[in-house]
């Protein structure tokens, strides 16, 4: 045991004896100063260099022998030196590069890892780029986390096809998801929107661990997903997508994206899927997977000046979904006063919002004033068999973020104020639950920059109409023990309020009557937690190593006791009664050219007081393994990915008879082959292909109006093997020369 820490200690501190220099390139021309992407950085001696990332920064290694001189030298910018001693280890330096003024535009091309951790940001940030979303069929944001294993998507029930994320054990109202830093998915939307927004709009995915900025808002308990879409200047002129799967689902995507003029350009997205099969492979009368289709459609302007650059967009789509028994094909949802003589659900979504940015340059180079404005109008319906559910939102959002540094760009500060407005009217059963909600608040954020530390420290103050003061205070610290490790801490305050109908809508599919809570209090949390990012080379091939701990401990928790009585779900606030741990460690590779290897292994310990006694929460498994196996052939003609999880036992609802049943242990096997012709991708792939099914998902099938019937303990695959092919068809922008 020794001799193994003995090397664990020798591979984290192997290097901590080298120096290290990094810093950030921007170019200056007539218009504005900005940050210059793949600029090269060079020892004119040593021989030994680096290029910019896409924030204009760079990490390099200090040569042996010094003075040397650092060469910084882009495409359209006069070259710049810099001598550099042994005095400078650990230097941070900010360099201007002046435009020759002789190239309008150059556009350079890279390749980067798919899913990596920022090495640069302060918090634990792990990018998921376009590249990663092509290794699946990536159809829908639900299947946009298939190839990762910090996010979790789950289906919630037998019935609706109803999916949610889940990081660290919590549900996904814990995580605050956001679309290009807008609140999303929040309220009616939680429980069916993931299924909403096409992967083929996305453009890269940021995945944060720990409670998040306060700029960002007072909602991130578990972590922060932030959504970014294509964006007008960079997407392809034309893009289709076609995709036909095996279970009768058909898809259609198209993108357009187009420069108007110097400073304005718009992108067009458009959706329609449709599921027609009237599948049920169990033979237990009830469908595998719900019929429906939806229409979705996105529009976006932007506008880059001189002295200002602004984004305006549009997004509405309609999703209609009809499950069940396979008899029934109801059109509207209906209450009969006696059960009808077939089970049905039927749930239907209509949505439509609106978003506006505006940012304003001042004097100095990282010196703005950002204002976002966010409407949404939501509406929701249906029925559960003889159960209706219906709600209806509005809400409006606004966020002024004012950027600035105090003498240097090493401490720079970000303040400003928000306010949301939201009006939710929700009805489940004979349970109503209405409020309006008016949150102003302020929020100010402090960012050190040292040779080896970066510390971001805010706090933000929120005054509710409903539950008065909220304060939210977080603190995240990286500290770079090395130029290949970084060590990063975050602690902090997260709040949001419930909305336990929609939250838990799933859980109409069952005769369970439900027990509204006493009164509704908001659930308030703490996230304590760590990682250590290591880059090395095994077998002189490059690796990484990524440990992650986290503690989320809840002040108040709004739980759902599915345990303490017979045929009922109670809702019950819990105070300082309810905590998750999670542990992660992924390791990844490139052992030879175009080949990427990712194992990772997740533990999971998710606890709450229920019946006295602190039990697991149900259905989240304690162990999950992990591993993808990515290939790309040389001539960039074929690609090859398999991704396979082994997911271990969770804790099943039990009441006092029975309350240590436990799930099975069961793999989940994904795999695609693609082939790039010219412009043409043509793929084809297959989920699940161990074919691997929970037995019985439904309870007593057979009686789905009976008291014992219940469609919503879902802990494995409803679904068997699933095969699909599709087509991309992208005609990319000219390269301007």
């Amino acid at each position: 045991m020794k001799s193994i820490l003995y090397i664990i200690l020798l591979c984290f501190f192997a290097n901590t004896t080298l120096s290290q220099v990094k810093g950030l390139v921007q170019g200056k021309d007539s218009l504005k100063i900005k940050p210059i992407v793949g600029a090269k950085i060079k020892f004119l001696n040593a021989n030994d260099g680096t290029f910019t990332n896409e924030e204009g920064t760079f990490e390099l290694v200090l040569p042996k022998n010094l003075p040397d001189t650092l060469v910084i030298s882009a495409v359209g910018y006069y070259t710049d030196t810099i001598i550099l001693n042994k005095k400078d280890r650990f230097i941070s330096l900010n360099i201007l590069l002046f435009s020759k003024n002789l190239l309008k535009e150059v556009v350079l091309e890279a390749r980067k890892r798919s899913s990596s951790i920022s090495r640069m940001k302060t918090l634990h940030v792990e990018e998921l780029t376009a590249a990663e979303l092509r290794k699946a069929a990536c159809c829908n944001l639900s299947e946009s986390f298939e190839t990762n294993a910090s996010v979790d998507v789950n289906i919630t029930d037998a019935v609706s096809g109803a999916k949610k994320i889940q990081m660290m054990g919590l549900d996904g109202v814990y995580t605050q998801l956001q679309l290009e830093n807008i609140p999303f998915l929040r309220g009616l939307e939680s429980s069916f929107g993931l299924q909403s927004l096409p992967g083929t709009w996305i453009e890269s995915i940021q995945i944060t661990k720990g409670t998040g900025n306060v700029v960002n808002g007072y909602e991130s308990m578990a972590g922060l997903v932030n959504l970014e879409l294509k964006k007008p200047q960079e997407m392809e002129r034309f893009y289709f997508n076609a995709y036909q799967n095996s279970q009768g689902r058909s898809e259609v995507n198209l993108n357009a994206g187009h420069q108007l003029t110097d400073k304005w350009s718009t992108g067009w997205f458009a959706h329609a899927s449709s599921v027609y099969g009237n599948i049920d492979h169990n033979h237990d009368d009830f469908r595998d997977l719900p019929m429906g289709d939806n229409l979705a459609f996105f529009n976006r302007w932007d506008y880059r000046g001189k002295k200002m650059e602004a984004q305006v967009g549009l997004s509405t789509y309609q999703d209609r979904k009809v499950g069940g028994q396979t008899t029934y094909f109801r059109e509207q949802p209906e209450i009969p006063t006696i059960p009808p003589t077939s089970y049905g659900v039927l749930i239907n979504s209509k949505h439509f919002d609106a978003f506006a940015k505006t940012g304003f340059f001042g004097k100095k180079p990282a010196q703005s004033l950002g204002i976002v404005y966010h409407a949404k109008y939501h509406l929701l319906d249906g029925t559960f068999g003889i159960r209706p559910f219906s709600g209806e939102e509005k809400r409006g959002f606004i966020n002024i973020i004012y950027d600035d540094y105090i003498k240097t760009t090493d401490h720079k500060i970000k303040s400003g104020m928000s306010f949301l407005y939201l009006e939710i009217d929700q009805r489940a059963d004979s349970l109503l639950n209405r409020r309006k909600e008016l949150v102003p608040g302020a929020f100010l954020e402090y960012t050190l920059t040292t040779s080896r530390w970066s510390v971001v420290s805010g706090m933000r103050y929120d005054y509710h109409n409903l539950f008065k003061h909220q304060l939210t205070p977080r603190l995240h610290a990286k500290y770079t023990l090395d130029e290949y490790t970084d060590i990063r801490f975050t602690a902090g305050r997260g709040w949001r309020v419930p909305n336990y109908m929609v939250d838990n809508i799933s859980l109409l599919a069952s005769s369970k009557t439900w027990v509204s809570p006493a009164e509704i209090l908001p659930e308030i949390s703490w996230n304590f937690g760590g990682s250590i990012v290591k880059d090395f080379k095994l077998f002189s091939k490059k690796a990484n190593i990524a440990f992650d701990v986290y503690h989320t401990r809840f002040a108040n928790q709004l739980i759902v006791d599915r345990d303490s009585m017979a045929n009922t779900v109670v809702f019950k606030n819990l105070e300082n009664a309810s905590y998750s741990n999670s542990i992660q460690l992924e390791f990844s590779w490139t052992p030879i050219r175009n080949f990427d290897i990712r194992l990772a292994y997740k533990f999971l310990d998710v606890k709450a007081l229920y019946n006295g006694t602190m039990q697991q929460q149900v259905m989240i498994p304690r162990h999950r393994g992990f591993t993808n196996l990515a290939y790309r052939t040389r001539n960039k003609r074929w690609e090859y990915d398999l991704t396979v999880s082994i997911f271990g036992q969770s804790r099943l609802p039990g009441y006092d008879q029975d309350p240590t049943q436990i799930s099975s242990v069961y793999p989940m096997l994904n795999a695609q082959v693609t082939h790039i012709y010219k412009k043409w991708d043509f793929y084809i792939g297959g989920e699940n292909l161990s074919n691997y099914k929970q037995h019985h998902p439904i309870v007593d099938a057979a009686s789905p109006f009976s008291s014992s019937f219940d469609a919503t303990e879902i802990w494995g695959p409803v679904m068997g093997i699933s095969v699909y092919a599709g087509i991309r068809y992208q005609l990319k922008k000219e390269k301007k020369k």
